[in-house]
């Protein structure tokens, strides 16, 4: 097959590069034509939006430690706690599906600054909240400023970066895990102190983001070109794209069916065998989750595909994905297990953000943009329904059932990408393409 093929930009063009993102129609560079530098060697504006991107995906695990307090203190039910999650999720999730549309109007650089906004001024106001129906609710508003940003931030990060696509997606995939790593850090500590502390601080840090995109993000030298408004919808009759994001959507569900659910039978756990699990302790475990993650991003995840190749390292974690679930089924009662296997998930977690997201972006002749909202779009709804049933399934069927079915989710997920393998040829292309580059140049230099 033949690869994606167009004019290498010059370096010296790499702010200029920043918003000339697929959101905006432009050609897209094959991985093979992409410049060689290394993944630390990017241009500030590429920076700005990663460190953004950290930020933003703070939000995602910064409510972990705190839904126990939240639950207490606002005399909530962990099911309406857990909707903190659904809300946010299933905005973000229908938003990312006209995100491509907005950006093509206004230009990245508007996107991403309105999304930035909106979340400052949601996270603030879930901060201000006297109820928990205020928090769900502002977290819904949240969601569509983080669906404008992430999707956004993702397609100008491979547009710009140095190194090509492979090294572009680690680079956010690593923004993605730092963020989800301190999330819950800084929401334990904030939380320590009050509930309230996490969306304030939240909102502060985004100010800070909004500020470094406002001066380090150029504006793009063209009018981006319109992209119509049914382009994700129709982008899902691709069937390499709709097997991966149906593999995503039940992926997320496993995923959210951790995320979400944990913190209550940790701090359970804990209670029977008299340790006090409060936010600074729940803080701390999602931290190292949250950095295993990152972790596995960078180093573990590149290191399996250029070995395994893309689809084989994806069926596999899901799988070990899903014996990691199983075991904190088996072993609801036990501290000690549901720590380290919350902790051992974000290994697994972190190779399939970053093989999965590379899988999309070489799928498909579609703009990356229009991929990237398209796949967001369904996986977020998985994320929302597993946060949405976690605690009614809990409440009828035992502590043990959401991680079973979470289990469940992820087999499904590995069986969808083993069916459709023959869609998904093109996913493991690039990285043969790449091989055999590298091959003719250790040649060339041993000749």
């Amino acid at each position: 097959m033949t690869p994606r093929s167009t004019t290498a930009v010059p370096d010296s063009n790499s702010e200029s590069r920043a918003l000339s993102a697929p959101t905006d129609g432009s050609p897209e560079p094959a991985p093979e034509e992409a410049g060689s530098d290394g993944i630390l060697h990017q241009s500030k504006p590429v920076w700005a939006v990663a460190f953004a991107c950290v930020i933003a995906f703070m939000g995602i695990g910064l409510v972990d430690p705190i839904l126990p307090a939240i639950s207490a203190q606002l005399d909530a039910s962990p099911s309406q706690a857990m909707l903190l999650f659904t809300s946010y999720l299933i905005i973000t999730g229908l938003a990312m599906f006209v995100t491509s549309w907005v950006a093509g109007r206004l230009g990245a650089k508007r996107t991403l600054i309105t999304g930035l906004a909106c979340i400052i001024v949601f996270a603030g106001l879930a901060g201000a909240s006297s109820s928990v129906d205020q928090i769900i609710g502002f977290r819904a508003g949240w969601g569509l400023g983080n669906a404008l940003f992430i999707s956004t931030a993702l397609a100008t990060i491979v547009g710009a970066a140095s190194g090509g696509t492979a090294q572009a997606i680690i680079l956010y995939e690593a923004a993605l895990g730092l963020g989800i790593a301190t999330g819950p850090l800084l929401g334990g500590f904030l939380g320590g102190i009050s509930w309230r502390g996490p969306f304030f601080g939240t909102a502060v840090l985004m100010a800070v983001a909004l500020v470094a995109l406002l001066v380090l993000l150029p504006k793009a030298a063209q009018r981006p070109a319109p992209v119509p408004l049914a382009a994700t919808f129709t982008a899902l009759g691709n069937p390499a794209l709709l097997t991966l994001a149906i593999a995503a959507l039940f992926y997320n569900y496993g995923f959210f069916s951790l995320l979400a659910y944990s913190p209550f039978p940790v701090e359970a756990a804990g209670a029977r065998i008299g340790v006090h699990i409060g936010a600074h302790e729940l803080g701390l475990v999602f931290f190292g989750w949250g950095l295993a993650l990152a972790l596995a991003s960078v180093l573990l995840a590149p290191a399996l595909t250029h070995r395994l190749g893309r689809l084989p390292v994806l069926t596999g974690a899901l799988v070990l994905l899903a014996l990691d679930l199983a075991v904190l089924a088996a072993e609801i009662d036990s501290l000690g297990t549901l720590v380290a296997g919350i902790v051992l998930a974000g290994v697994f977690l972190g190779v399939l953000n970053t093989v999965l997201t590379e899988s999309v972006m070489e799928a498909t002749d579609l703009p990356r943009g229009v991929a990237s909202s398209t796949y967001s779009g369904v996986r977020f709804l998985g994320g929302a329904l597993a946060a949405a049933v976690a605690g009614p399934l809990a409440a009828v069927f035992g502590a043990p059932m959401p991680y079973w079915m979470g289990a469940a989710s992820l087999l499904v997920a590995a069986a969808v990408l083993v069916v459709g393998r023959r869609l998904l040829s093109r996913v493991d292309t690039h990285l043969v393409e790449t091989t055999e580059q590298e091959a003719m140049a250790l040649t060339a230099g041993d000749a």
